[in-house]
């Protein structure tokens, strides 16, 4: 969770208690449900691209005809491209930022709060899901939050090796062809790679080490033995 991310989910629960006039210590519960239900109806704010920003809107050239729709998967990958709704998974995060805020402020008696607007179920108030539970048996799908929406499971996302291959070969240096494979075999992030210096690679364990992005915790990865002999050329060749 970022703070840009747990801002805007403020922003949005703050401009629905202005529209109706409601101070933040004042809401209720059903308050609460109203708003997880608006972001599940409504339509997310188009907001101008920063190249159009400030252009009339006349100037503004209109959106290719050959876009994919809303929603519909990449044909390459099968990330499902932006929609004009809330995702499941935006609603959810929102409906975790607010919960914990107001636990926050009910903690410390701030304003005139009396309880949560965004509880959790009855059952789960007094314990947390799936408590005492077996390892050796799957978790149950035990619902923590009244308003909380479903999170459908993610399918992951891959690229076909014939992709892979034909991207790989498109590269002109060794460099690029090293962090290449080192992003596919670790599946850390581009800019995580971009943090790792020279004496964070091990050869003899085929490690690699690299701050993360959320936790700026320093962590190794495994990688392949490609990715090793494409660093090494990088290296000779610098």
């Amino acid at each position: 969770m970022t703070p840009r991310s747990y801002g805007m989910d403020l922003l949005r629960w703050w401009r629905c208690l202005w529209a109706f006039g409601i101070e933040w210590d004042r809401a209720v519960r059903e308050d609460a449900r109203d708003f997880m239900l608006w972001m599940k109806l409504a339509d997310k704010p188009v907001r101008v691209h920063w190249r159009h920003r400030g252009k009339d809107p006349a100037e503004i050239p209109p959106a290719r005809r050959d876009s994919p729709a809303p929603g519909s998967p990449n044909p390459v990958t099968g990330k499902p491209t932006v929609t004009k709704k809330y995702a499941p998974t935006t609603r959810a995060h929102c409906e975790t930022v607010l919960r914990t805020f107001y636990d926050f402020h009910l903690e410390r008696n701030t304003g005139s709060l009396l309880v949560n607007p965004f509880p959790l179920v009855r059952s789960r108030r007094s314990a947390r899901a799936n408590a005492h539970h077996n390892p050796e048996k799957e978790h149950n799908k035990q619902r923590t939050d009244l308003y909380r929406p479903k999170v459908p499971k993610r399918i992951p996302r891959r690229i076909p090796y014939g992709q892979y291959t034909e991207v790989f070969a498109g590269v002109r240096s060794h460099r690029d062809r090293a962090l290449l494979a080192f992003w596919v075999a670790t599946g850390a992030r581009a800019e995580e790679l971009l943090t790792a210096k020279q004496g964070d690679t091990v050869v003899g364990q085929q490690t690699i080490g690299v701050i993360r992005k959320g936790t700026r915790a320093y962590q190794e990865l495994p990688a392949t033995p490609d990715a090793f002999v494409w660093l090494r050329l990088y290296q000779e060749e610098s």
